[in-house]
């Protein structure tokens, strides 16, 4: 499909975009792409992993230059744009993956985007933790200010981000996915930030994969694909179905159950388990050969901690594993994945890929003893076999040589999942498999799922997508208060079942009393 052709900038363009090329190693990430955001807009920009979403927001917040084509702010041509003269020109980026100091404190990281002055002058510290208290609170957060960062879970640090962007007085802020680890208690904190901000003429770009958020808080919606525009148009023009067909160019079907499974023998059994260091109280439960067992819950409920317990991430100082129906105990990782499983955590960029590592090196990076004679590695055994798992899960990129790091954050996703997929796992815990996914690699990812489980793989899936869980999984287990609450056959795993029990509301669960 051609592209449109460019229009000239609105009087009202905060920021426009004209003709942007940008390539990489040869491959054309950019095609003549035009876009702009205009005062007191909600300018949402979707498509698939790899259509250019990515780019186009690093080339207007200057992390990237562009080949050719020109960025202009408020009507002047910027010649030459980094990150800081973009912050300066009032841009500000709330990035999907936290870009966060983990060592300062919340408050020094959101006074980072504020404070500007000589490096010697006068730290007001109680100012600063008022300032950030007041920006948290903005947004629905409640974190201590003077927390290390580095000690947050993944739902606090996005919050932060948002925080900071807040405290920038940015006339325009890209959001990148930032819903993405957010409850839903929290998402309408943020929508209520973005409606105050579109009537003071602030300027928002939009980017999420959670189409029907668009439908809430966006004014117009341009759809990039292989790198071209495709559509720009208002986003009452539009259904999710016309969407995603401008997205994918073909018929994409909502995320579905797989037809009833018939779960085989109990692989992992579950009694007590706890830890305090984990912050884990108590979890029972078992899962089968063949079964996808759903976990939800809200943020904070104790979910990834039960993940992480589980794979040894945390120590267990309570209660019984049983694997294959031998008491066992999992110190570490290492004794986890000798026993069969598998962990793909939430936070990609700092514990599931090596951005820096090619591609093969990553797919291949839990297996290297099975690659090595003599203690040498087998390249072209490496190669072989991360090109069979990179096509098999359909990741997006010209070679498996090139970094992960030039990846979209699907086909990043991807290679964390095939990494562990290659150790043959017979236990796979996933932790928001489809985070930051488009919905064209989310129905991949699904597919994916319901051939694991029809092989015999058993799945333990988490997930704030409560109607991916309730979709794909044979029964869903919920958390409550660092506790497992419930476990609900497919049949009674309705929504308002699943947040009742999330709530701490629900009546004593029979299937989990009699697991107990």
């Amino acid at each position: 499909m051609p592209t449109p052709a460019a229009a000239a900038p609105s009087p009202g363009a905060l920021l426009s975009l004209t003709g942007i090329v940008k390539s990489f190693g040869g491959v054309r990430a950019l095609d003549g792409v035009s876009f702009e955001v205009r005062s007191g807009e909600v300018h949402a920009l979707v498509g698939e992993n790899g259509a250019g979403k990515s780019t186009l927001v690093k080339v207007a917040t200057g992390a990237h230059a562009p080949d050719a084509g020109e960025v202009a702010l408020g009507g002047r041509v910027i010649a030459r744009l980094d990150p800081l003269a973009a912050r300066r020109l009032g841009v500000a980026v709330i990035y999907q993956q936290p870009a966060l100091l983990p060592d300062l404190t919340v408050a020094e990281n959101i006074a980072l985007a504020e404070e500007q002055g000589a490096p010697w002058r006068r730290v007001r510290w109680r100012e600063r933790r008022r300032r950030a208290r007041e920006l948290l609170g903005r947004v629905g957060a409640r974190i201590d200010p003077d927390a290390a960062v580095g000690r947050l879970r993944m739902p606090e640090q996005q919050l932060v981000e948002i925080a900071r962007a807040l405290g920038s007085d940015a006339r325009v802020i890209f959001m990148d996915e930032p819903t993405a680890s957010l409850s839903e208690r929290e998402t309408e904190h943020l929508f209520a930030v973005i409606r105050e901000l579109r009537a003071k003429g602030s300027g928002i770009v939009y980017v999420s994969h959670r189409l029907e958020e668009l439908f809430v808080v966006a004014d117009r919606v341009t759809v990039l694909r292989d790198g071209r525009r495709v559509a720009d148009r208002p986003i009452g023009e539009l259904d999710r179905a016309a969407l995603i067909r401008l997205m994918v160019g073909r018929e994409v079907s909502a995320a579905a159950g797989e037809a009833a499974r018939v779960p085989g023998d109990a692989v992992l059994e579950v009694r007590g388990l706890r830890s305090r260091a984990g912050g884990l109280r108590e979890a029972t439960f078992t899962l089968h050969a063949g079964e996808v067992l759903g976990l939800a819950g809200l943020v904070g409920s104790g979910r990834t901690e039960l993940a992480r317990t589980l794979f040894g991430l945390t120590p267990a100082d309570g209660g019984e594993l049983r694997v294959r129906g031998q008491a066992v105990t999992i110190p570490g990782p290492e004794r986890a994945v000798a026993l069969g499983l598998a962990y793909v955590p939430e936070d990609r960029k700092r514990h599931g890929v090596v951005g820096e590592l090619p591609i093969a090196a990553n797919l291949t990076l839990a297996i290297l003893r099975e690659l090595s004679r003599l203690g040498l590695l087998d390249r072209a055994e490496e190669r072989r076999r991360a090109e069979q798992m990179s096509a098999r899960l359909g990741v997006r990129a010209p070679s498996v040589e090139v970094p992960v790091s030039t990846l979209s954050g699907g086909n990043q996703q991807k290679v964390a999942l095939g990494r562990w997929l290659a150790t043959r796992p017979s236990i796979l815990i996933l932790d928001e498999p489809t985070q930051g996914i488009d919905v064209g690699a989310k129905a991949e990812i699904h597919r994916l799922v319901g051939e694991l489980a029809g092989q015999g793989l058993a799945l333990l899936m988490i997930s704030s997508d409560l109607p991916e869980v309730l979709g794909m999984s044979d029964r869903v287990a919920v958390m409550h208060d660092a506790r497992l609450a419930a476990i609900l056959p497919r049949e009674r795993a309705t929504p308002e079942a699943v947040m009742t029990h999330a709530l701490g509301h629900g009546a004593p669960d029979v299937e989990a009393a009699a697991a107990r």
